[in-house]
């Protein structure tokens, strides 16, 4: 047995082969990740069909299939570009991030995450409906060009303001960057998967498409209950409280609340 076990030795993983398994599987882990609950996780799926249909049609030599499998194959690699574009971006963007870069800016996180927990606080007792998106690693600037631009700091009158009714930017969503509102009225993307809650209106549909998009931490304020809700990471949360609020706007807990 042991010339057998010699002759294979070479197959026996060495350090850098560990290495490189270990960095291999975070990597598709941190994929896989980025993929949950997005579109693109669909056309994966749709993709790993083909390529068992390419194994098939090779093991039974079924050459028409074989030959046009390949064709796709050959130029899919800049349609997989094209389409998983979105998650391409957001992905490097949360690749590149620096988290100590904000320890530096804890304390002025806190005054902004005050102003807005207070806006939202006067704008749900007013029966005020409003949605609220802050920006996080991944850049709002393609969305803010649906909207209106603004260059105004973030205080709770101003945001108030914004969401009085039959006022011109009520209907669309402020965006807010650091501690800056730099747009208003600004159109969002909704959902693009089934929403189980029926009663969920078109405020909180949008506020799931940005989630779905991008990192972003976005806030509704039902003008029908009254209620503040939280989407990010693709979910939603409802009925949170101001103090679960203004953790989840300075980072102190996650989004949406583990279970």
């Amino acid at each position: 047995m042991t010339p057998l076990f010699g002759r294979y030795a070479f197959l026996a993983p060495g350090p850098k082969d560990l290495i490189q398994i270990a960095i291999v599987a975070v990597g598709g882990y941190y994929v896989l990740r980025l993929l949950a609950r997005t579109r693109a996780l669909q056309m994966l799926s749709g993709l790993l069909v083909l390529g068992a249909l390419y194994v098939l049609a090779r093991v039974f030599d079924l050459a028409l299939i074989r030959y046009i499998l390949e064709q796709v194959f050959k130029y899919g690699v800049f349609a997989a570009i094209i389409i998983f574009q979105p998650e391409l971006r957001t992905g490097l963007a949360r690749l590149g991030q620096r988290r100590f870069l904000r320890a530096f800016s804890r304390v002025e996180e806190s005054d902004i995450a005050d102003e807005i927990v207070e806006a939202c606080e006067r704008l749900a007792r007013a029966n005020m409906g409003a949605i609220i998106a802050v920006e996080r690693q991944v850049g709002l600037e393609e969305y803010a060009e649906t909207g209106t631009r603004l260059q105004a700091r973030v205080v709770a009158d101003i945001l108030v303001s914004i969401f009085l009714p039959y006022g011109p930017l009520h209907d669309g969503a402020v965006l807010i960057a650091g501690d800056t509102i730099m747009a208003a009225g600004v159109i969002l993307p909704l959902t693009q998967f089934p929403v189980a809650d029926k009663s969920l209106g078109t405020r909180h549909r949008a506020a799931l498409g940005l989630a779905e998009e991008t990192d972003a931490l976005v806030i509704v304020v039902s003008e029908e209950t009254s209620r503040i809700s939280l989407a990010g990471r693709g979910s939603l949360e409802q009925g949170v409280s101001a103090e679960r609020l203004r953790e989840a706007l300075q980072g102190s807990a996650s989004v949406p609340a583990p279970a």
